[in-house]
């Protein structure tokens, strides 16, 4: 603020210039509550959500559920479980009561065995229902960012440790490491908004599943502008057909080596070509299982020299050289990224593998609750960025929140959010915004690491939980 001031009223009168300095100090407040009222507004709708009798019916098992008012009524079971738990039962629990009273000191208002008792009622469903209405009301009320005038939705899967159960493991399946015993496995993959750092859709599943039908699964949440855009190890001329057939588009790296059609590309030196790429035999089942034609598509290829000397080849549907030059495609496969950084996010910093049930219902409860609330704070982050980069103007460096501290923050104050009204929430939206706009950290273009190969193998024991 200071430096526009400067900037542009060089020539102003000290006295000119204070005024100045004073008119954007009130521009910057005004702008700055309606952000917070905006947010504000996210949390209501949701609020309304979670507490209405229709959301209740149809989350639960039985009509006879959540009929009787218990001590751990259906809308707290849900804040609780989106509080991103890591501990016990009992301490997360007093807790959870703790910060709803107000109270200093925690008290056991309600059981560990109420709880278990409890989440067997809930619908793994309402999580993700919950995602999906926050993630459509922050694409039409918030400022989000687009490609060209496409929300990018970038595709990636991944697997996840399960507890060693064998319940849970009948149901998703097993890996056989070189040794030691079998570790029971899932697997999951997200459609991620990379430009706007929101999951739109996610899924677990058991470790059968491959990366491709899931990838079908995402795709039924498309829209006509969105672009899609995948690794190397999706593209198949069904999937290509399922995502145009939902009226999008696509961009993916493809292999140099297993397709024909690349390699004659490859192989004349051209830096992009229109091309007609006919159904293999390999899809031809797919396509008739999804209704798809079988007609041949006019795509484009575009190949990107990397710095390391080599070349990649991406696959699209927008054949506009005109509207897409060719120049636009490497930087857009790159805005990809994220969804890979996003995964880091969820197995390091909440803990997507800490679960806190031995049951098949409670490992997709946690899965999508943790989706959920990582979606809210993202939000919310998205939110003060823009505070962050107005007050910016001028420093060497562009900033972004520091995504993790903003998580450490919302553990807890996620559910004081969907509990207070009115005045109250404005004033905890305006505390929180203010606390990521302070937690930020320096974009260094251009900054690269080498990529550490080594597994981790820390594990979560469901007997020895942390304290914290």
């Amino acid at each position: 603020m200071l430096y526009l001031a400067n900037t542009f009223n060089e020539n102003f009168s000290h006295r000119r210039r204070l005024l100045w300095i004073v008119f954007l100090k009130i521009i910057f407040k005004v702008a700055w509550g309606l952000i917070c009222q905006k947010c504000a507004n996210l949390v209501d709708f949701l609020r309304k959500i979670i507490f209405s009798r229709q959301f209740l019916l149809q989350s639960r098992f039985k009509d006879t559920d959540f009929t009787r008012n218990r001590s751990l009524p259906f809308p707290s079971l849900i804040l609780l479980l989106c509080n991103f738990l890591k501990s016990s039962y009992q301490p997360e629990l007093n807790k959870f009561f703790k910060i709803l009273s107000g109270s200093t000191v925690s008290e056991k208002v309600v059981s560990k065995a109420a709880f278990c008792k409890a989440r067997k009622k809930i619908k793994h469903e309402a999580f993700s229902l919950l995602n999906q209405e926050a993630t459509e009301y922050f694409k039409q009320h918030f400022n989000t960012r687009t490609w060209h005038g496409f929300f990018l939705k970038a595709i990636d899967g991944s697997t996840i440790k399960l507890p060693n159960v064998q319940d849970i493991a009948d149901h998703f399946g097993s890996w056989n490491p070189r040794q030691g015993e079998p570790v029971p496995m899932a697997r999951i993959s997200q459609m991620l908004d990379p430009l706007n750092k929101v999951t739109t859709h996610a899924i677990i599943a058991p470790k059968s599943k491959g990366e491709r039908d899931l990838a079908a699964s995402h795709f039924e949440h498309l829209t006509e502008r969105d672009l899609v855009l995948l690794d190397r190890g999706y593209p198949a001329f069904w999937l290509f057909k399922l995502i145009l057939y939902r009226g999008a588009h696509f961009c993916a790296r493809i292999s140099t080596k297993k397709w024909k059609l690349i390699r004659r590309f490859m192989k004349s030196g051209k830096p992009e070509k229109l091309i007609t790429l006919k159904i293999p035999h390999t899809s031809i089942a797919a396509c008739q299982q999804h209704d798809l034609s079988t007609m041949p598509m006019q795509l484009r290829l575009v190949r990107v020299e990397l710095e390391s000397g080599e070349s990649e080849v991406l696959i699209t549907s927008l054949t506009d050289m005109k509207q897409y030059p060719y120049h636009v495609f490497a930087s857009l496969y790159h805005e990809r990224w994220p969804v890979e950084e996003d995964y880091k996010t969820m197995k390091c910093r909440i803990e997507i593998e800490n679960f806190t049930g031995k049951s098949v219902l409670s490992i997709y409860q946690d899965f999508h609750a943790r989706v959920f609330s990582k979606n809210i704070t993202a939000m919310l982050t998205f939110a003060a960025q823009e505070r962050v980069e107005q007050s910016g103007a001028g420093r060497q460096h562009s900033y972004q929140i520091n995504f993790t501290q903003a998580l450490s923050t919302m553990r807890d104050s996620i559910v004081l959010l969907f509990q207070r009204t009115g005045d109250g929430v404005l004033d905890i939206i305006y505390s929180l915004l203010t606390t990521f706009a302070s937690a930020v950290e320096p974009i260094r273009p251009g900054r690269k690491y080498p990529r550490n190969h080594k597994r981790s193998h820390r594990k979560f024991y469901l007997t020895y939980k942390p304290i914290l």
